[in-house]
């Protein structure tokens, strides 16, 4: 490799990890304007794991509205979309499951 092959990788190297530091304080910001809403995400684009821990990733939701699968949204819109917070999440699972 010479020289020139040599610098122009090390640049690519140090521009790459550039764009991969840690969030920014907007990214950070915008997410405390979020909360987890049950029950309102679609099949596949849940935001991460479920309640009954039957998946652990994200877009694994198997079908629609389950209330046992999460889905980032604005603050204060979780109410009016129809979903449940984490506590009311737990407590209809956890009724459905005395059931």
């Amino acid at each position: 490799m010479n020289q020139r092959q040599l610098l122009s990788t090390a640049l690519s190297s140090v521009l790459a990890l550039g764009l991969l530091h840690t969030p920014s304080a907007h990214a950070q910001a915008s997410a405390k304007d979020k909360e987890k809403c049950y029950g309102v995400s679609k099949a596949g684009e849940n935001s991460c794991s479920n309640l009954s821990g039957s998946h652990a990733c994200a877009g694994e939701a198997k079908k629609d509205n389950s209330p046992e699968d999460w889905k980032l949204v604005a603050k204060g819109t979780c109410a009016k979309l129809g979903g449940l917070s984490n506590e009311q999440a737990k407590a209809a699972a956890a009724k459905a499951a005395a059931k």
